[in-house]
């Protein structure tokens, strides 16, 4: 009995780019404004959810809301959604060659992604983000407050490359346990759904079974929540004479641990879970369905590998 081949989508600019553009709309729609206050909430562990909003309205109103934007979360996402849809492509279809199932096939092509994703382009971005989002502004002091650009010429001279990408390993764990988890669970939805609609296995979701699946997925990826804390904590620019200087993961962890007890390594899991529904439903739901028009509309057919 011939085992099937599972059929291989062409590498295509088309798909890249649809990364890119995907990630940009994520970004600048609910995706910037979750993050920040995520980011706000990870990084003042003593406040709550109320007084983080009123931390960033004071910030610059709704302007506080879109801190780090321009140019770093742009540049962020114009590049690692592209790398994601790649790289987990091509990942996920060699795991089932290899005879894995969706889930672990789903796991592999998300780990390996989020690696790449990290690695590749997210170092420096991630970390100047953060710091938009957590320095001090002198400016109501008066005082101008330096621009971002020089802020990121500022620590490339005191620390180097190491410096712009502090907490880039932080970032590289969370990125490979993030997209394992919502590709993997994104994909065991999937299977859960078509089972209970009596669905066969490789029958076409619908649009609402889609993004189910995705938010699902999105949404209980969220339990890698203390490792976004201590990536924040690596990169934040907030002032505390306590903190030791230049932690590693396992320092962040302890020192978070010894300051804010097991609960400060779960702020801001909230709007993260929020966060993670909606990147998945962008890049995973909306992803599938979009390269799927991508193809009728270029007439492209994924090929057998031979």
């Amino acid at each position: 009995m011939s085992t099937a081949v599972p059929q291989k989508k062409k590498v295509s600019w088309s798909n890249i780019l649809l990364g890119a553009g995907l990630n940009m709309f994520e970004v600048t729609t609910l995706g910037q404004p979750l993050e920040v206050t995520k980011t706000t909430m990870a990084a003042n562990r003593g406040d709550t959810f109320a007084a983080a909003i009123r931390r960033i309205w004071s910030r610059g109103g709704i302007l506080g809301f879109y801190q780090g934007l321009i140019p770093w979360a742009w540049i962020e996402a114009s590049t690692k959604g592209a790398v994601l849809l790649f790289v987990a492509t091509e990942a996920e279809y060699y795991a089932k060659v290899a005879g894995a199932g969706p889930f672990v096939a789903g796991i592999s092509g998300g780990v390996i992604g989020g690696l790449a994703q990290a690695y590749a382009t997210m170092g420096f971005c991630t970390c100047m983000k953060t710091v938009e989002i957590t320095r001090a502004k002198q400016s109501a002091s008066g005082v101008k407050p330096p621009s971002t650009f020089q802020v990121f010429a500022d620590i490339y001279r005191k620390d180097g490359i190491r410096g712009i990408n502090r907490g880039v390993n932080a970032v590289a764990v969370r990125q490979c346990t993030n997209w394992g988890s919502r590709y993997g669970l994104s994909r065991l939805s999937e299977s859960l759904i078509r089972s209970a609609r009596g669905k066969d296995k490789d029958a076409a979701l619908s649009i609402p079974e889609k993004l189910l699946a995705s938010a699902l997925g999105g949404g209980l990826s969220a339990w890698n929540q203390p490792i976004e804390v201590i990536r924040v904590e690596m990169q934040s620019k907030t002032e505390d004479p306590n903190r030791p200087k230049n932690m590693g993961v396992v320092g962040a962890a302890k020192y978070i641990y010894s300051q804010n007890g097991l609960k400060g390594l779960y702020r801001g899991v909230t709007p993260r879970i929020c966060l993670g529904v909606w990147q998945t439903v962008c890049m995973i739901g909306l992803g599938d369905m979009a390269r799927s028009a991508v193809e009728r509309i270029t007439g492209e057919k994924p090929a057998a590998k031979h």
